[in-house]
């Protein structure tokens, strides 16, 4: 029996030794394995023998992207480089490329990259040329991940951008009031980035308010308002598009029941940069307007001439503003306008605080009601990635 259970042991801790022999024979392998995984440091030499650490990110607008192991991503203008090597592929674009909307494959080099002597010099893994381009003749630089997922066409749901806001008030006293509003305003731009022809658009915006005031003895007050629209535009160049839109309003303090619009027209992006953009749009639609009281509906033949701005200042705040006037043609008196003005001001991560101005115009309200319906609405809001 003794001898029994020796053997045993002994066989024990033969397998104890295999397996702490296998173990360190394969760990060192395994953090070759990792070490390989991970991108050697790239050391960026500037003009004057300094030095940096880490590694090269992206090239747009003039600037460049680097992450230093101490300092963090550092903004680096590439004409005060001395020398700069990467052994990390990127796609390279110049300047003065015009990309159409079919195939780009062989316009834009891609490859590890150099920086000497004020150019970039581009070696591909294959067996094409090395090419070379000059600083100042530099669009763009992009990860090769990144230049790959640009070329893949985005499914429905991916690549909107815009964000969502939300307030409320509650009082309790001799009246008591509840009041709550909304906005929504999302976008999708396919390709997104600015490297790559415009190909299509669309956009929804939504916004609503809504209150009530009661006191006993007292009939309840009302407040509904609310909007929504959405477009579709196809690019034809990088600035003009065609466009088709819908939209629907409610506004219970101008007596308007449901004004229905559906129409079509072009579009063109007069400015375009990556802090704002400007847009000037025109249409021909249909519209129905239905009102709460005695008014008969009415269809109507009309044009929207719309304005939209947005800007993006330092520190994350974005500023959107959009005027837009409408010209019934069937019934000259039946016009009207529309015009906000809003800024989100970052509070935490993607969440900030919005503030905005809406004011509806509307010429031939029913009797008794006001021509103008002015909105001032605050909330928490939160920014899409």
């Amino acid at each position: 029996m003794r001898e029994a259970l020796v053997g045993k042991g002994k066989d024990a801790r033969g397998l104890v030794a295999v397996l702490f022999l296998l173990i360190f024979s394969f760990t060192p392998v395994a953090m070759r394995a990792q070490d390989k995984s991970r991108p050697e440091p790239e050391v960026l030499v500037f003009a004057n023998g300094e030095k940096l650490i880490g590694h090269f990110e992206s090239f747009a607008g003039g600037s460049a992207k680097f992450k230093s192991d101490t300092l963090g991503e550092v903004t680096v203008d590439l004409s005060k480089v001395q020398e700069f090597h990467t052994s990390q592929k990127f796609a390279v674009v110049r300047k003065d490329l015009k990309l159409g909307k079919g195939k780009i494959d062989g316009q834009i080099p891609h490859g590890s990259i150099s920086v000497a002597d004020q150019k970039v010099e581009i070696t591909p893994s294959d067996n094409h040329p090395v090419q070379t381009i000059a600083v100042g003749d530099l669009g763009d630089i992009i990860d090769e991940a990144s230049f790959n997922e640009a070329l893949r066409r985005p499914g429905i749901f991916e690549k909107w951008k815009g964000g969502v806001a939300f307030g409320t008030s509650i009082v309790e006293a001799t009246q008591n009031s509840l009041s709550f509003n909304t906005n929504v305003n999302l976008v999708r731009a396919v390709p997104s980035e600015s490297w790559l022809p415009a190909r299509n658009r669309t956009a929804f915006d939504f916004s609503d308010s809504y209150g009530t005031v009661t006191q006993p003895g007292s009939p309840t007050l009302k407040t509904s308002i609310y909007h929504a629209d959405a477009e579709r535009d196809e690019y034809f160049t990088t600035r003009v598009y065609a466009l088709g839109s819908v939209s629907f309003d409610h506004n219970f303090s101008q007596g308007l029941d449901l004004q229905q619009t559906y129409g079509g027209g072009f579009g063109w992006t007069v400015l375009q940069a990556a802090s704002e953009t400007l847009d000037l749009k025109g249409s021909v639609n249909y519209e129905k307007q239905a009102f709460q009281t005695s008014k008969q509906t009415q269809n109507l033949v009309n044009s929207i001439f719309t304005e939209t701005f947005s800007k993006k200042f330092a520190h994350s705040i974005v500023l959107k503003e959009q005027a837009a006037a409408n010209p019934a043609w069937t019934s000259t008196r039946d016009y009207s306008a529309y015009a906000s003005v809003g800024i989100t001001f970052p509070v935490y991560k993607r969440f900030g605080f919005n503030t905005n101005i809406i004011d509806s115009f509307l010429n031939d309200p029913p009797s008794g009601f006001k021509k103008n319906s002015v909105q001032f609405t605050t909330g928490i809001a939160y920014t899409l990635p």
